[in-house]
């Protein structure tokens, strides 16, 4: 391989360039990104600090200068890959360029899904810098923001945006925050903190709709009341990025469908990472689509290695993880939540606690808040499918065994 394309320049497309040259590629690198910025940047400090602080773009570099110089990449920020020919080997550009190379990696991702309440000033949602920065001008102390949906991200903006002294209040038809993924019991021990930490909470209730008023938004929810905003954040998920992929072969559902080992179904020299990847598990147990952080720097690390070792290419086997930062709570998300089946150790109200999700025997996930050791027992139980009971004994003795917490 002389030249490998990865399209993408965000944390896979990064990660997959780094992973290339730490693992001995000597050939060409070229990486399309769509968004026209300076370099690449982290998106998860947007709903975080970020979101309130004067800082600029480089204060969340995703690598710094001498890193990103080590990679020895072409960058084409600013241009948007609009179509793929794997029969010529082609990446076809906005500009008309049709870019050879001998292996590409697809990192997309996705963007954050519209708001079906129109659009305009004063409605905001939150994916990119460009999108970070038209928020933070709503976000002043006094000021009245509205969030609909309860996910990670509308959650992690409420906590900011509270922080910062603006009068808060999340909407979401779901019971309680983030209990797609936690389930709803779990959820309701967040419901609780953001109400503690003073944001009205109007879960269990939809939008219905939006209505301008001035330089108001009149917020319409289904159960008849009307909340008067100076700003409307639109949290309702996202939209992977693949239109652009129509007519060029590979397998797209909701995703690009790639086997186990990362490759697009359809087109050998292929790869694909991040939020954009739906890779087929390779004992047969269907497909799985993941939207985070780490998720896509594991895969990147792994298509690095597959390009470069093809004789030995691995399989994609994950432990998913993720985290959140609201208020004070350092919250961590190992495996697969959501499970019915959950057990609480600590308690919420002491700021460090533990959830053990299982399938009756085996532990499937765990969320975290402020306890590591707790995270590092839990990230071994489910890499090893540990005994449920015996997690939860392990951090019930611990949390006996640990001092009262001092209440001021």
């Amino acid at each position: 391989m002389t030249r490998i394309v990865i399209v993408g320049a965000s944390v896979g497309g990064v990660k997959t360039a780094q992973g290339l040259r730490s693992g001995g590629f000597d050939g060409e690198i070229v990486v399309v990104e769509k968004e026209d910025v300076a370099h690449p940047y982290d998106k998860p400090p947007l709903s975080k600090a970020y979101l309130t602080s004067p800082d600029d773009l480089g204060a969340i570099r995703l690598i710094d200068q001498e890193d990103l110089a080590a990679i020895d990449a072409s960058w084409r920020f600013g241009v948007a890959a609009t179509g793929l020919d794997p029969a010529a080997k082609e990446l076809l550009l906005e500009d008309g360029e049709r870019l050879a190379y001998d292996a590409l990696v697809i990192a997309t991702g996705s963007r954050a899904r519209t708001s079906p309440w129109g659009e305009g000033p004063g409605i905001h949602v939150l994916r990119t810098t460009a999108d970070a920065h038209a928020l933070r001008s709503a976000l002043q102390p006094g000021r009245r923001l509205v969030i609909v949906g309860g996910g990670f991200i509308g959650a992690e903006v409420a906590a900011t945006a509270r922080k910062a002294g603006v009068d808060v209040t999340i909407v979401d038809p779901l019971p309680a925050p983030m209990s797609r993924v936690l389930n709803e019991d779990v959820g309701r021990i967040f419901l609780d903190k953001h109400a503690a930490e003073g944001v009205r909470t109007r879960f269990g209730t939809g939008v219905d709709g939006v209505e301008r008023v001035g330089r108001e938004l009149g917020v319409r929810l289904s159960d008849g009341e009307r909340i008067t905003a100076d700003a409307l954040l639109v949290g309702i998920g996202a939209v992977v990025n693949t239109e652009w992929l129509e007519g060029s072969g590979l397998v797209v559902d909701n995703g690009i469908v790639t086997d186990g080992r990362l490759r697009a179904i359809g087109a050998a020299d292929v790869f694909v990472v991040g939020d954009v990847c739906r890779w087929q598990h390779e004992d047969g147990s269907g497909s799985t689509r993941l939207e985070h952080w780490t998720s896509a720097a594991d895969q990147a690390r792994l298509v690095a290695h597959n390009l470069l070792s093809p004789a030995e290419a691995r399989a994609y086997v994950p432990v998913e993880y993720v985290w959140s930062d609201q208020y004070d709570w350092k919250i961590q998300v190992v495996g697969r939540t959501g499970s019915a089946e959950s057990q609480l150790i600590g308690d919420p109200a002491h700021d460090r606690f533990a959830v053990v999700y299982s399938d009756g025997a085996r532990v499937t996930g765990a969320v975290i808040v402020n306890w590591p050791r707790a995270l590092i027992a839990a990230r071994r139980a489910v890499a090893d499918r540990g005994d449920a009971d015996a997690l939860v004994t392990m951090l019930t003795e611990i949390t006996a065994k640990a001092p009262a917490p001092v209440v001021s």
